[in-house]
């Protein structure tokens, strides 16, 4: 008796997007000093028929929802998780800016460890060329 191969997660979601007829994903990383830059990026991949996922949150800039340290930290936590999700999601890395702060180098090397492909608008500041 033959048993059937399971797919695994990454395979799941590639075969549903597929199935479904889901554009390529990208996800925008960076430094959230890059906003401005992101934005603009988002506008171009969408309008060229990718689906962009990127920060939605600046931390640095003031507002209540982080106004008080101890629920900032736990917001900072929570966000990470959230963008860690969207670089699983995604098919691939666009990298923002010419800077690479530590969050940034570890969602660059988190998204090589599954094997996405990443790429930098700074080809200059990959840490590992």
């Amino acid at each position: 008796m033959s048993y059937p191969e399971l797919l695994t997660p990454k395979e799941k979601l590639t075969s549903a997007k597929t199935s479904l007829g889901i554009p390529e994903i990208i996800c925008i990383c960076g430094s959230t000093r890059f906003m401005d830059a992101m934005a603009d990026k988002d506008r171009e991949l969408t309008w060229s028929g990718y689906i962009v996922v990127r920060p939605g949150v600046d931390m640095k800039s003031p507002h209540p929802s982080w106004s008080d340290p101890e629920v900032a930290e736990a917001g900072k936590a929570n966000l990470d998780d959230l963008h860690r999700a969207k670089i699983r999601l995604a098919d691939s890395v666009l990298v923002v800016g010419d800077y690479i702060g530590d969050s940034t180098r570890a969602e660059i090397a988190y998204a090589r460890s599954l094997g996405k492909p990443v790429q930098f608008t700074h080809p200059e500041v990959d840490p590992t060329p």
